[in-house]
């Protein structure tokens, strides 16, 4: 019964996981298609200003950064404009700034104004100055596709000159920093980078190649190049060095001070000394402005840009945030590892849409792997990771609407094909059901529900283990998934219990079959064979008792025939088998043209073991040597027993006389050794006589009485040796 028991489940289990690997077929084709229209979507870039945005939410989301003491503006506020009554500033000004601010030693001066052409008075002063400041970094305008090129201050080199283009994506907003440009030839370092490596050398770090040699590698940091189609971007320009920026807050990230605030000495000097001093203008008629990630553009709320020295401001704090506490720059996975995170996710939500069909549990779920998916996409930008978001949510929620769909589908069909089986069902007089792939019964007629002794509303919906004994349900569990799984109808036999606890036999015949909309019903039909089978349960007990009978008396025969032919006390052939058995090998010899040997064996003084130690030690002995003599022998080689103390052993294939000899010493040796009898310790001997086919005789009484005679011989010469005949 365990072991049936444990079929039965075996058999559950398996059927289980093929239902479970049809079903999960539709589930992966499900997420691979709409994964496919995903990633396909990303790559033409449809939802890149999607992933834009949501890539911006974080940033807004990211709680605010300490100020950086690094560095320091000092703006050119429009209040300084309206007291200077002068744009642009005139270089003696400028050169007044720049002298006041190299007074207090700062470690760099960023001058982000352009200042190619001279703004009288005080030009060759300015000049000066720019000489006697080597720690200043003034800025140029690369020609690109959008505008022209704004020269440098003639008198600056190369290396005291960055440049400070700004790559805008397609909805206005910086959301990269531009490193690196390389044009005509011509390799230029940015304005921020300029500052940032200058700063840089005074903490021993300077640009290193990383282990991937594309790659930039400061201090504590590797900066990553920016590709084409890293995070959400799609076929952007990737051209000359970029980094996707991983911006402060906009709000109180750098201390600013104003124009007026630096030239009236308001300012104490230790708020310059050793930092990053840059000027800009902050002042919105110079509508020097950009949009940032963290620039919000809801309906209800106003745009808020970041001025252009501020922009700088936060590209150089990054590169020395990266280089000297490890803060990283923003970073990407491989399109490889963002698919498969894609698809997985997509496959999670296809898999909770197919699972749960409760629509308020389906909702809620479907709401919590979505926070889930977001938080981790959260805690790994936290940690300077983009990983998508939006596409694994489209694919969540694009696989729970066409799932739902489907769904919804399937269960109009499923009341419409119900209504209409439970019209044909009533009209058939034997016992029908239908049951669905969850094996709940959906349909029933009338004859059903008064054979099994339930109510209609009691059955529906419910399956055959909430009514039946664990034993029926399993069985009836095990067809309905044989039909499911191949389609094709069977027929069976099995019990089923009613309400009042009889059971009946009945012939079940279950078969598939499918609607319109896909649903799949099992529909079966009963008949009660109870009494049939309790005929051919007579039938059979009465047979079984025939054949027992007839086993019995089969023993018997055959325990007769065994002692008929074999001695009663050590079980080895008798006299009369042994005839038989020499007579075949006597046969065999003659047809092959071989060799037999036959050894008569007689125990020396069994008499007197009988006399002394009774016929109980003289039996034993006879057993014990029956034993060795068989097991001192070949497999092929036939050891009987004649009667008393004479034993005689068939050699057949023997070639020489010397083997036969050869068998005769072994079994001298063999029977001198010690027996052991109910603890009395005796020594016998034995007398052998050997006869030899053809030289002997060809008849078996010729052989046995040349053997005979021979072993009178053996024993006239003294005993325990053998003679040839």
């Amino acid at each position: 019964m365990g072991k049936t028991g444990d079929d039965s489940k075996g058999l559950k289990k398996r059927l289980f996981r093929e239902q479970h690997t049809h079903n999960s077929r539709r589930v992966w084709l499900t997420a691979l298609s709409v994964a496919s229209c995903i990633l396909l979507s990303r790559y033409f870039g449809i939802i890149q200003s999607l992933e834009w945005a949501a890539f911006d939410q974080f940033f807004r989301l990211r709680p605010p950064e300490p100020v950086d003491e690094r560095i320091i503006i000092v703006a050119i506020e429009e209040a300084d404009l309206q007291f200077i009554g002068q744009w642009p500033l005139p270089d003696t000004l400028i050169a007044q700034l720049l002298q006041q601010l190299h007074r207090h030693q700062p470690r760099m001066i960023g001058l982000d104004l352009y200042r190619d052409l001279p703004v009288e008075p005080g030009h060759k002063h300015l000049q000066q100055v720019y000489k006697s400041i080597p720690n200043l970094i003034g800025i140029e305008k690369l020609e690109d596709q959008y505008s022209a090129a704004v020269l440098p201050p003639p008198i600056l080199n190369q290396q005291r000159v960055g440049f400070n283009n700004v790559i805008l994506d397609a909805d206005g907003k910086v959301r990269r920093s531009l490193l690196y440009w390389t044009t005509q030839n011509k390799t230029y370092e940015s304005f921020a980078l300029k500052l940032a490596l200058g700063y840089l050398v005074s903490e021993g770090i300077s640009p290193q190649p990383a282990q991937n040699p594309n790659y930039l590698q400061l201090g504590q940091s590797v900066l990553p190049c920016f590709k084409r189609n890293d995070g959400g971007y799609a076929q952007a320009d990737d051209g000359g060095y970029q980094i996707i920026s991983n911006f402060r807050h906009i709000q109180n990230s750098f201390r600013t001070v104003s124009l007026t605030e630096v030239l009236t000495n308001k300012v104490p000097a230790e708020a310059f000394r050793d930092r990053i001093v840059l000027i800009g203008s902050t002042a919105p008629s110079l509508k020097d402005f950009f949009f940032v990630p963290y620039s919000t553009s809801l309906p209800t709320t106003a745009a808020q840009p970041i001025t252009g020295v501020e922009l700088q401001a936060n590209i150089v704090s990054q590169i020395l945030d990266a280089a000297l506490v490890g803060r990283p720059v923003i970073q990407v996975w491989s399109k490889v590892t963002e698919s498969l995170w894609i698809f997985a996710w997509t496959l999670l939500g296809a898999l909770l849409s197919w699972r749960l069909r409760k629509p308020t549990k389906f909702i809620l779920t479907i709401a919590i792997t979505s926070a889930l998916l977001i938080g981790i996409a959260y805690v790994a930008f936290l940690d300077g990771w983009w990983i998508p978001i939006v596409p694994p949510l489209l694919g969540i929620y694009s696989c729970a609407v066409a799932i739902a769909s489907h769904i919804a589908y399937q269960q109009e069909g499923l009341q419409r094909s119900k209504e209409f089986l439970q019209e044909v069902i009533n009209t058939i007089p034997d016992p029908v059901f239908v049951k669905n792939q969850q094996h709940q019964w959906i349909v029933l007629n009338d004859a059903f529900c008064q054979f099994i002794g339930y109510s209609l509303e009691e059955l529906l919906e419910h399956s055959d283990d909430e009514f039946l004994p664990q034993n029926e349900a399993d069985v009836s569990w095990q067809h309905d998934e044989i039909v499911f799984a191949s389609g094709s109808a069977i027929e069976n036999e099995e019990e089923l219990t009613d309400s009042e606890g009889i059971t009946h036999f009945v012939a079940t015949k279950k078969s598939l079959h499918k609607d319109a909309a896909g649903n799949l019903f099992l529909v079966g039909v009963m008949r009660d064979i109870t009494e049939r089978k309790r005929i051919e349960e007579e039938f059979k007990r009465t047979a079984a008792e025939l054949l027992r009978s007839n086993t019995e008396l089969q023993h018997s025969q055959d325990r007769l025939r065994y002692l008929a032919y074999h001695d009663s006390l050590t079980g080895l052939p008798n006299r009369k088998l042994f005839y038989d058995h020499l007579n075949q090998s006597l046969a065999w010899a003659k047809s092959n043209n071989l060799s037999l040997a036959l050894l008569f064996i007689d125990l020396d003084g069994f008499k007197q073991v009988n006399d002394t130690f009774g016929h109980d030690s003289g039996d034993l002995l006879l057993v014990t040597v029956a034993q060795r003599l068989t097991s001192s022998l070949r497999g092929s080689d036939i050891v009987s027993r004649l009667g008393g103390d004479e034993f005689t052993v068939i050699l057949p294939g023997i070639a020489k006389a010397h083997d036969a000899a050869a068998v005769a010493d072994k079994i001298l040796t063999t029977l001198s050794e010690e027996f052991d009898l109910n603890g009395q310790t005796i020594i016998v001997t034995v007398s052998i006589g050997i006869s030899f086919y053809p030289f002997n005789g060809n008849t078996q009484e010729t052989l046995v009485k040349q053997a005979d005679l021979a072993m009178y011989q053996a024993k006239q010469m003294g005993k325990n040796c053998y003679k040839f005949a």
